[in-house]
């Protein structure tokens, strides 16, 4: 990943309303919601949920489909995963983490 792709995800995710989206799209997993569930369940305006879920999806986070009338939103775990990745890709300079023993300075 390069770094400007992961400021861009990262970015994406630095601001509270998308955050939030974002974590409950990971928490319904790859089935995701409709627009409207989310909606009701940040409590969100319809024009600030539209508005967020596109940057969301601009940014690579979350993926779009339409079944029948309706949109659902899912989070794009391949996106989050390699971004994770790439944050501790230089984790105990390479070497293999002993968890227990580094828990406080190692992943």
């Amino acid at each position: 990943m390069e770094n400007k792709t992961a400021v861009n995800l990262l970015g994406a995710l630095a601001q509270e309303t998308r955050l939030a989206i974002f974590r409950l799209l990971v928490q319904q997993g790859p089935n995701g919601l409709p627009a409207g569930k989310i909606g009701e369940q940040l409590d969100l305006a319809p024009a600030t949920l539209s508005f967020h879920l596109k940057e969301l999806s601009h940014a690579g986070l979350a993926q779009a489909r339409q079944e029948g009338r309706f949109i659902y939103y899912s989070a794009d775990f391949a996106a989050i995963n390699a971004l994770l990745g790439f944050l501790t890709e230089n984790c105990c300079a390479g070497s293999q983490c002993d968890t227990d023993a580094n828990a406080k300075t190692c992943c």
